[in-house]
């Protein structure tokens, strides 16, 4: 039969609040022991250590700030004191349970004298009584703080319960003050680096910004009617996709250093943003380049277009309402101009290329027909074949007549009594006739040979005469296409028109104090986002 083993009494040893140094954490292991207190030899050469030391405290108070001065942390100085108390010692703090332990030979950071620390509990002590007496004793066993010049405190029994309550509650009122300490930090951060920099765009907005007046107009750019088009053109005539082009160029050209350049010779864009009325961050420099004038311009100048309207959309900001139309006024003249340099351009180059070959072609016809005309005169006859046909028409008649004299003298001559006279006569008109004929052939002969001949001069004015002709065809071919270019240019005229004039506004529409305002603090708020992120992926990444 076994018995139990007997419970012994252990007293608490109450913990002084207002010890120098922290308490122990309540996280980590505290060194228990079950065993009763033996009488404390060594606390007696401690003693002894102590009284044979000089009367004065000044080599004490050097051997405590040259142990400060070496920088041991908490957690270092908490197991110096427990190795103390391990060791019978009495320590006032801290600091002094190192020099206790240095003066006795002994070091409180060896590994050796760590793991004493560590003592395993009591097998098998089911009796309450004895779980009591254990804690107590290990109660008894940690490390105190000693008041050096005020008295202890009695000290006051407490159950274990009680004992966990305090300890409970101590770490409770720990995690809260962390907790509030890195709310503050948080909060310290959150008004440097997002709440002062959004209050002075704030300010800025409300105090410092120079009202701009917004002036809004709209306009939109149209085709002719095209009643003979046809295939795709003619589908998407009267529609946004047959002037998107257009549009897109204009758009282009009212937002370049160009329309800036002529805005500020006409109107003084530059003279007008840098006046002294407003404020620095809106203002020009005295005498500003091209290139600061054009991001301002960039700025107070917004071009807009609806491709599925086709309307293009401009707001000029200025800081004066009737400068801001004005601006905008003179923008949408140079717009206009433009839209008609563009289909003026084009409409021209198809005029003058028709143009040029209806003159090539009337040229051509007028060499064909003086050529003709030369031709003419040189042979001095207009028409050579009809002299050729009247030639041959006369050798005929010619042939005829002296065929029928002929038979005629052969009757006379047939007689044999013929009358002579009239033999003579018929003689005499067969010889005629005879040498008028000669005479035909002869000039029929001229007229068909050689270079200068009738038959090659009118071969030569058949050629001229078709040749002129076909210039005829020609011109009334180039005529028609320049006709037909000139009605297809009239179609591609395009026409700008204001759907919205510009109008001065009377109230300021920039700066939106508030929008901007909330725009600001969205910013900053993202910035320092962004930034704490990295920051604490960077501080893990380098403590891994």
């Amino acid at each position: 039969m076994t018995t139990k083993p007997t419970a012994r009494k252990f007293r608490i040893k109450r913990r002084d609040p207002n010890a120098l140094a922290p308490a122990a954490n309540p996280q980590e292991p505290l060194a228990v022991e079950g065993s009763e207190p033996k009488p404390d030899a060594k606390n007696k050469v401690a003693k002894e250590a102590r009284e044979s030391e000089p009367s004065g405290s000044s080599s004490i108070a050097d051997k405590l700030d040259a142990i400060r001065r070496e920088g041991f942390n908490g957690r270092q100085l908490r197991m110096a004191r427990r190795v103390a108390h391990k060791n019978d010692l009495s320590p006032t703090s801290d600091f002094d349970a190192v020099r206790l332990l240095r003066d006795m030979g002994i070091d409180p950071f060896q590994r050796s004298n760590m793991l004493q620390l560590v003592v395993s509990r009591e097998p098998n002590e089911t009796d309450g009584r004895a779980k009591e007496g254990s804690n107590n004793n290990s109660l008894d066993k940690l490390p105190q703080s000693v008041l050096e010049d005020k008295e202890r405190k009695p000290e006051i029994d407490l159950s274990p319960a009680e004992m966990r309550n305090r300890e409970i509650a101590e770490i409770q009122r720990d995690i809260s003050k962390r907790r509030r300490k890195k709310l503050g930090m948080l909060m310290a951060r959150l008004s440097f680096f997002v709440l002062f920099p959004t209050f002075l765009a704030g300010w800025y907005f409300y105090n410092v910004a120079t009202p701009m007046y917004s002036t809004k107009s709209e306009f939109l750019i149209l085709q002719a009617d095209n009643q003979g088009g046809s295939g795709i053109g003619g589908l998407l005539s009267g529609t946004q996709f047959a002037t998107s082009q257009d549009s897109i160029a204009v758009q282009s050209y009212l937002q370049s250093k160009d329309a800036l350049l002529r805005l500020d010779r006409d109107v003084g864009f530059k003279s007008h943003f840098t006046q002294s009325d407003i404020d620095p961050v809106q203002r020009l420099t005295t005498n500003p380049s091209n290139e600061q004038a054009y991001k301002t311009f960039k700025k107070n100048v917004k071009v807009g277009y609806d491709p599925t309207e086709g309307v293009l959309r401009m707001e000029v900001i200025a800081a004066d309402p009737l400068v801001s139309a004005s601006f905008s006024r003179a923008l949408i003249d140079y717009a206009e101009d433009r839209v008609n340099a563009l289909s003026q351009q084009k409409r021209g180059d198809q005029m003058a290329e028709a143009r040029a070959s209806f003159e090539n072609a009337e040229r051509e016809r007028r060499a064909a027909q003086e050529a003709l005309v030369s031709l003419q005169i040189q042979g001095a006859t207009l028409d050579p074949q009809a002299v050729i046909v009247g030639l041959r028409s006369q050798i005929n008649t010619i042939e005829l007549q002296l065929l029928e004299k002929e038979l005629q003298l052969a009757a006379l001559l047939d007689n044999t009594s013929p009358n002579q006279s009239r033999v003579e006569g018929a003689r005499g008109d067969v010889r005629r006739l005879n040498d008028q004929l000669k005479e035909l052939n002869a000039r029929m002969i001229d007229a068909s040979q050689g270079e200068n001949s009738l038959a090659q001069l009118s071969v030569r004015i058949q050629m001229a005469q078709a040749d002129l002709a076909t210039r005829d065809l020609l011109l009334q071919s180039a005529l028609q296409q320049m006709e037909q270019t000139r009605m297809e240019a009239n179609r591609q005229v395009r026409y700008l028109t204001i759907s919205v004039k510009p109008v001065p506004p009377e109230e300021a529409s920039y700066p939106r104090k508030f929008e901007n305002t909330v725009v600001a603090f969205l910013i900053f708020s993202g910035i320092y986002l962004m930034v704490s992120l990295t920051a604490s992926i960077l501080r893990e990444q380098v403590t891994s």
